[in-house]
């Protein structure tokens, strides 16, 4: 019985009602659009933007390939070992061209280590791809990151609607009551 009458309370919108107005149900029907929206839009947004990222994640570990390169200048010792500094180094690139650049290097190492880089698919010094399983993280952070801005646009547009029509709907009552107010009240004349 409890439930029931719970049940009543939240759908009183939707039951026909002499009280109920026309703004009523519209605000029924786009609290049910915002959540469909939110639920609907927001895990598609997030599947597509995570599987982009995921696409974009294998491309970079298909076309990205390490190379054995040789350190032409030293780095300097520093307090951390995730210390990076900016280095000149020297590799073979796959058409068995001998090419040097710039990229970072952890502190402390000595000119003439060896050391692994990661190159393009033109030969061009890159960035190491993410793994598999740093993909599949970053992927759903993302997915979840577009669910929840998408998500978070559909609810504060559908807050905005639902304010507009209280405004309209405080408008309403005030001009209704300017009308029936008067019939209502007692006029109280002072005794002399």
């Amino acid at each position: 019985m409890r439930g029931a009458r719970r049940t009543e309370q939240w759908f009183w919108r939707w039951r026909s009602n002499p009280l109920r107005r026309r703004d009523d149900a519209l605000e029924a029907w786009l609290v049910t659009a915002v959540w469909a929206l939110v639920i609907g839009g927001g895990t598609l947004r997030g599947a597509v933007t995570g599987r982009a990222a995921d696409g974009v994640f294998a491309q970079q570990r298909a076309e990205r390939t390490a190379v054995r390169a040789v350190l032409l200048t030293g780095t300097p010792q520093a307090a951390s070992n995730s210390y990076r500094s900016v280095a000149k180094v020297r590799w073979t690139a796959r058409d068995g061209s001998t090419r040097t650049g710039k990229t970072l290097v952890k502190a402390g190492r000595a000119a003439g280590s060896r050391m692994t880089v990661w190159t393009d698919a033109r030969g061009e010094l890159t960035t190491e791809p993410p793994s598999r399983g740093e993909a599949a993280v970053e992927s759903a952070l993302l997915g979840a990151s577009a669910a929840l801005a998408a998500s978070g646009l559909v609810v504060g547009i559908g807050g905005a609607a639902r304010w507009r029509l209280n405004r309209r709907r405080i408008d309403s009552w005030g001009t209704e009551w300017a009308l029936v107010g008067p019939q209502w009240g007692h006029k109280i004349v002072p005794h002399d």
